[in-house]
């Protein structure tokens, strides 16, 4: 065992349950409405990151079963975004396209540079950064959107009765509120090295890479982010007001 390394056992597991009752616990003092949700989300993660751990190795070394495991992450992360948008296909497809839409250039240009190997233990861990950054500004854009439509519909009719298209009066009311699901991107990034170290500087670092290295790898993962994010909320805010009505 190194220095960093956590140690597997009854331990981990007796402090990884405290963790998620206490904060199951505060949700339900505070009457948050997510106390459940704190306990079901730790569990799934639980269960998910050792399944996960066992079948990397396999998919990593073959490039058929690599592509199978991004494109496994893409269809959660799209159906969990849905859920936050709306109910039925229609939240889907807006979800996928947004993710897509967001996640495709960007991923593209990273291996087409070279800048990421073209290969599994590169490839997945970058995808996996990205299509999370596209899922959670799609889900906060569109939840935002379209509370920001309900709780304003008055002013939308307003819009349409000076003349303006459904599409155009929609986005009036929508984009700025929805814009700000860039927010935690923006934050994350100015304050990188300030605040925090994330996750791909720190991995990268402890993998034995020079700091200059995890430092570059770290600024294209974020700045990668702000581009995947922006393209995913923009797709988000048209689709939904395009379809208001």
């Amino acid at each position: 065992m190194t220095e960093t390394d956590v140690p597997i056992g009854p331990l981990l597991g007796v402090v990884l349950g405290v963790l998620a009752l206490a904060g199951a616990g505060v949700a339900y003092a505070g009457r948050l409405g997510v106390g459940r949700a704190v306990l079901t989300a730790s569990l799934r993660a639980a269960v998910q990151l050792a399944a996960v751990s066992v079948i990397i190795v396999v998919v990593l070394r073959h490039g058929l079963l690599t592509s199978a495991f991004i494109g496994l992450m893409y269809t959660v992360a799209a159906l969990t975004a849905a859920r936050r948008v709306g109910d039925g296909w229609s939240a889907w497809w807006i979800a996928a396209a947004a993710i897509a839409a967001g996640v495709a250039p960007v991923l593209t240009l990273l291996l087409a540079s070279g800048l990421v190997p073209l290969k599994g233990i590169s490839v997945v861990p970058i995808a996996g950064i990205l299509i999370g950054g596209a899922m959670t500004a799609t889900s906060l854009a569109g939840r935002r959107a379209l509370d920001e439509l309900r709780t304003r519909h008055g002013e939308y009719e307003a819009g349409l009765a000076i003349g303006l298209m459904r599409r155009d009066a929609a986005l009036e009311i929508a984009r700025p509120k929805a814009a700000t699901a860039l927010v935690p991107a923006l934050d994350q990034t100015r304050t990188v090295g300030l605040v925090t170290l994330p996750g791909a500087f720190v991995g990268v670092l402890l993998g034995g890479a020079s700091p200059v290295q995890a430092g570059a790898i770290q600024l294209l993962v974020l700045i990668g982010l702000l581009a995947v994010e922006s393209l995913a909320v923009l797709v988000t805010i048209e689709a939904i007001c395009t379809r208001y009505n």
